[in-house]
């Protein structure tokens, strides 16, 4: 793992590349028949699936997953069947998390209210959205805990429709086993089969088979993110929960070894995550990167580690901790690892970050999995105006007004001198007339 100076790293991974820019590697741009750029290939199966639906998403996953769904829809039965299928052990784990995630989003509060003044009433109302699409991801690994993570915090808001969209595995033509063993554990009723931007596609146009939703939330991959990016206003989106990043903060006091994990952890996710650790311990660096070498070459997925590491992430020496900070606020980093002495006294140093772990002990999986906070996080720098998923993606807030005639009295001559400030005549009068009438 490459150590880099800060300057190094501001004009390189700490510098952030917009995602329709990304270049896309040679075996990527095959199913197009030219050089296309991320975007580019995002439209072109945003356009297709818009005008030619099913037949699309067969098409599209065949040309670029080499995986021909069996079905486009999930029957109940297939998901309990699942469900069934997999080892009591992993399924009481499922259950553990999905109770561990209803629990932490139930305390968030999320109420309507009403105020009943002279002038009248007025408040706000929650109601929750009519229909929500969950985009599970499962193009190199399966990610129930996905599922679980986006679909619970909907159902704690009060969504009544929810379906579910992921990925079909190689040679069977239907999403892993597991991933919908967690469908069953959330109780959805419909679960289609498409990744990618066409699955994005399906749900925001509808086909034949899917039905069109009214906000698609979830993490995914390149592809996955610029359609929604694209698709934004078609179709509500809960941001752009792209490939994933991990940034550490880690002083002298670190675990080298343990660093090196949880690095490892989040580069093996595709070859787009980044996994970045910044120090001001050069000792530190040398011990991690070196740690990083040897773990390394025991993981399986090694190879595609390999390419996240070269892609996009790397060690950064610090002068100091206060530094650091400062290089992770203007990063916005989804996840932030605070691997220092005293965590606790560095988190009012924290602006900017997706979720914060702090200590050895309170790391990153554990917050993939079990702890019950969404999983699902801003990334690519977003987590500087965007939150974590949570309840109130699923719900609208919706205005009440209950004005009478003393709010006319009272607020209506300031209404109309405003009204007629920005020359709608109309607007104005709509107040004067009432006024006169009195």
């Amino acid at each position: 793992m490459r150590i880099f100076s800060v300057p190094e790293a501001q004009t390189g991974i700490l510098h952030r590349q917009p995602y329709q820019d990304a270049v896309l590697p040679p075996a990527l741009q095959e199913p197009y028949g030219r050089p296309v750029t991320a975007a580019e290939a995002t439209r072109e199966i945003l356009e297709d699936v818009a005008a030619r639906g099913d037949a699309a998403l067969w098409d599209w996953s065949s040309k670029l997953e080499g995986r021909t769904p069996k079905n486009l829809e999930i029957s109940a039965e297939e998901l309990q069947k699942s469900y069934e299928s997999i080892p009591a052990a992993l399924a009481a784990s499922m259950k553990l998390a999905a109770d561990r995630i209803r629990a932490f989003h139930q305390q968030q509060p999320c109420v309507s209210w009403i105020d009943n003044s002279e002038q009248g009433t007025l408040g706000q109302v929650i109601r929750p959205i009519d229909r929500v699409g969950i985009y599970c991801p499962g193009g190199t690994a399966p990610l129930p805990s996905t599922l679980l993570m986006t679909a619970i915090p909907a159902q704690v808001a009060g969504v009544q429709s929810i379906a579910a969209i992921t990925p079909a595995q190689r040679g069977t033509g239907l999403p892993s086993e597991v991933t919908l063993a967690a469908a069953h554990v959330a109780g959805l009723k419909s679960v289609y089969v498409s990744g990618g931007a066409q699955a994005i596609a399906a749900l925001a146009f509808g086909t034949e088979t899917v039905r069109k939703v009214d906000k698609i939330c979830g993490p995914g991959g390149l592809f996955t993110t610029l359609a929604k990016k694209a698709l934004f206003g078609q179709v509500g989106i809960d941001g752009l929960a792209g490939p994933t990043e991990t940034l550490i903060i880690a002083d002298a006091t670190a675990d080298a070894e343990t660093v090196a994990a949880d690095l490892l952890a989040q580069a093996e996710h595709d070859i787009w995550a980044s996994a970045i650790l910044l120090t001001p311990a050069r000792q530190t660096a040398e011990a991690v990167a070196a740690a990083v070498g040897h773990k390394l070459e025991t993981l399986p997925r090694a190879e595609i580690i390999a390419e996240s590491l070269a892609r996009g992430s790397g060690i950064v020496v610090t002068d100091s901790l206060t530094e650091a900070f400062g290089l992770s606020n203007a990063y916005a980093p989804e996840h932030l690892c605070l691997m220092v002495e005293n965590p606790w006294s560095c988190l009012a140093s924290v602006r900017n970050a997706g979720g914060i772990f702090l200590g050895q002990d309170s790391f990153e999986v554990l917050g993939d999995y079990v702890a019950g906070p969404s999983h699902v996080m801003p990334t690519n720098g977003t987590a500087r105006f965007s939150s974590a998923l949570n309840v109130l993606d699923f719900v609208r807030i919706v205005s009440v007004f209950g004005l009478n005639q003393s709010a006319l009295d009272t607020l209506g001559p300031s209404a109309a001198r405003l009204a007629a400030a920005e020359g709608l005549t109309a607007h104005a009068r709509a107040v004067t007339d009432r006024l006169d009438a009195c």
